[in-house]
């Protein structure tokens, strides 16, 4: 008679250091990629006086690679899952890079520009596969709920690292440095993932050409009118056409999807409440961080008269309490599930911002931004990783680098509706009250955009779904995660790399 499988609890303590390794690789892309996102704002001022960027054009230094990599991130995460998911790291990286070393070089604020919109392509190639890498190298319980918690802390702090590391380069090194430094951070990752990841299968489906130009115009289109709101009114002509373009191609998008046997988008997504708002609250939620990470900035700057480096080292309290709160993260969903812990952190979220949103003129960093600030951290360290492992366990087999593409895509426009939304906000109230009235006004409508999203999960969310096959161990209790489970095979007893059923793909050797 032969021997019974092995619990999941025996294969985790099966793995190596390689697949450590591995994972740490993916969690420093996934900060690398985030952290570019932010790391040039404090030292947009600098640039201005080096390029000669005009009050108008500066915006595009930022802009330029938020439309590139949402506008091609549903497109990227098809093509990850049929060229592989390492295959599109690495690829995705080495654009990354060469546009890195392109945008330090710059001379003028065409070529920087240019490189932050290259920069953008390589994110959106190599953001998708992170997730994929993660779930295929991972087995669940507590291991992939840990792995999952250090994956969302690079992403969910990433865009408060990106500001504390660009006021350190830029005021030792200069403003080049914010492009250098993804250079040897780049030739690393992509080293490790050719040393210790291992190729997922790929998709031999056909590509889906309509829903891969519909979803890219729909996208950059949406984020594109977003960003001229901000910058010129919602009554801009270019806003108009933007929102026009965009809502003409999420109606084509719909009806091509809908047809396609293998669309870029899952539209099952989006037909029940249940599945859908995991999705949606990622898309509310960044909408009032990114406010947070926008507007603390400004009232450092602008109000309390830090330099760039201080700006930076004003949120350390939310990275740092962020850091603390994701080494308790997995335990809690463990025993309390991903449901409970979420709803924990979405209250923490708008409460944290409820309060922050009572700066005034006479605030100081103690009075009006610490306690907010450490708030904010407890909530964000206790949000993220329960709503990304409900979004991936909910993938079908084969589907999630497509999971991840559509999730960091709603986050990049959220951040976008976020940020256009407040600052028309934050304009009209500073004209006639002052910048820290201004400032506060856009803090409070982030705690709009996160109490929605508190009260959709509230409503909707879930713990992640169990999938068929999901296993047992010893005693009869089922894995801790509640999400897909390990079927044990004969290879998982060797050195080969294992292979889940149910929401991940295998690995290839």
């Amino acid at each position: 008679m032969s021997a019974a499988p092995p619990s999941a609890a025996t294969v985790v303590n099966r793995l190596t250091g390689r697949t450590l390794l591995g994972l740490i690789v993916v969690f420093v892309t996934q900060l690398m990629l985030v952290v570019d996102a932010s790391i040039v704002n404090v030292a947009l001022p600098h640039i201005q006086a080096e390029l000669g960027f005009s009050a108008a054009t500066l915006s595009w230094v930022v802009t330029a690679y938020a439309l590139a990599f949402a506008g091609l991130i549903l497109l990227s995460g098809r093509i990850g899952s049929m060229i592989g998911a390492r295959r599109a790291l690495v690829v995705g990286t080495l654009v990354f890079i060469a546009a890195s070393a392109l945008g330090g070089f710059a001379v003028t604020p065409e070529m920087l520009v240019a490189a932050r919109v290259l920069q953008g392509i390589g994110a959106a190639l190599a953001a998708p596969s992170t997730l994929v890498l993660l779930m295929a190298n991972t087995v669940p319980g507590q291991q992939r709920n840990r792995a999952m918690s250090l994956f969302v802390l690079a992403a969910g702090s990433g865009g408060a690292i990106g500001l504390i590391l660009g006021g350190v380069l830029t005021t030792t090194l200069g403003w080049e440095w914010v492009m250098f430094v993804n250079v040897p951070i780049g030739l690393v990752i992509v080293a490790g993932a050719l040393a210790f990841l291992r190729e997922t299968e790929r998709s031999h489906a056909r590509l889906d050409i309509g829903g891969a130009v519909t979803s890219t115009v729909a996208m950059v289109a949406l984020v594109y009118g977003f960003t001229v709101a901000a910058e010129s009114g919602w009554g801009d002509p270019r806003t108009i056409a933007a929102f026009a373009v965009a809502v003409a191609s999420l109606v084509a998008l719909v009806l091509i999807e809908r047809r396609h046997a293998s669309p870029v988008v899952q539209l099952a997504y989006f037909r029940s409440p249940r599945t859908a708002v995991p999705f949606w609250t990622m898309l509310f939620v960044p909408a009032g961080m990114f406010g947070f990470f926008y507007f603390a900035t400004l009232f450092t700057q602008n109000v309390l008269g830090y330099d760039p480096l201080g700006t930076g080292l004003a949120l350390l309290p939310f990275v740092g309490t962020m850091l603390v709160v994701n080494q308790f993260t997995p335990r809690l969903v463990a025993r309390l599930g991903e449901r409970v812990v979420a709803l924990t952190g979405l209250a923490g979220l708008a409460g944290g911002m409820l309060w922050m949103a009572q700066l005034g003129a006479a605030s100081t960093f103690l009075t009006g931004i610490l306690g907010p600030a450490i708030v904010l951290g407890v909530g964000a360290g206790l949000t993220f990783a329960p709503i990304t492992s409900i979004v991936m366990a909910q993938a079908r087999a084969g589907e999630t680098g497509q999971a991840s593409s559509l999730l960091q895509g709603m986050q990049q426009l959220g951040g976008s509706i976020g940020v256009a939304g407040l600052t028309t906000v934050f304009t009209a109230v500073t004209l006639s009250g002052g910048a820290a009235r201004g400032v506060a006004a856009a803090l409070l409508g982030g705690t709009v955009f996160l109490t929605v999203a508190l009260v959709l999960f509230a409503v909707w969310g879930r713990r992640a779904p169990a999938v068929e096959g999901e296993a047992t161990d010893a005693a009869g209790a089922t894995d801790a995660a509640g999400a897909t489970a390990v079927r044990a095979t004969a290879g998982a007893a060797s050195d080969r790399p294992l292979v889940v059923t149910g929401a991940v793909p295998a690995i290839a050797d």
